[in-house]
C-alpha cells in the first residue's frame, strides 16, 4: 500500500464517523497533499461508498480544491465589491507584477472584510486596507 493510499485512509477514518463527512476529508486531503487529484477522488468515494462522480462534482464545484498541486505561495486577493469601491483594482497590476511566476495570484470574492478592503489572505492571514506599497510587500514577502 503506497503512502498516499495509507494517508487518505486515515483521513477517511478520522471523518468516516460524522455526518456529511465528505467536505471535511477534502478538506484534509487537500491541506495535506496540495491538490485532491483523481486517484484521491477514487479512494474517497471507495472509502465512502460513494460514486466517483459524488466526490468528483464535489471537488470541481468548490475553486478551493485543486486537481493539480502547486508549490508556490498564494496570496487571495479580494475583488468583489466592496474591496472594489475601495480600490483592488488600482493595486490588482501592482501585485501580478510582484508576484511574477514565484507567487499565485488568486481573485476570491469576499473575505469578510468589506470596510476594511482592499483586503487579501495569505495562508490563514489576513490583511486589510492594502495600497499599492502594501500589496507588492505582501507578495514580495509570501
Amino acid at each position: 500500500m503506497s503512502d498516499k493510499s495509507e494517508l487518505l485512509g486515515e483521513i477517511i477514518a478520522r471523518h468516516h464517523h460524522r455526518e456529511g463527512p465528505l467536505l471535511p476529508i477534502l478538506n484534509d486531503v487537500q491541506a495535506e497533499l496540495g491538490c485532491v487529484d483523481a486517484e484521491s477522488e477514487a479512494l474517497i468515494a471507495k472509502g465512502l461508498n460513494l460514486s466517483r462522480a459524488d466526490v468528483h462534482g464535489t471537488v470541481s464545484f468548490y475553486h478551493d480544491y485543486k486537481t493539480k498541486a502547486d508549490p508556490r505561495p498564494v496570496v487571495q486577493v479580494c475583488r468583489a465589491e466592496a474591496c472594489k469601491a475601495r480600490g483592488v483594482e488600482r493595486i490588482i497590476d501592482k501585485a501580478t507584477a510582484a508576484a511574477g511566476e514565484r507567487v499565485k495570484i488568486e481573485t476570491v470574492y469576499c473575505l469578510g472584510l468589506c470596510s476594511a478592503g482592499p483586503a487579501a489572505r495569505t495562508g490563514d492571514d489576513l490583511h486589510i486596507r492594502l495600497d499599492e506599497a502594501g500589496i507588492t510587500k505582501l507578495v514580495e514577502n509570501a
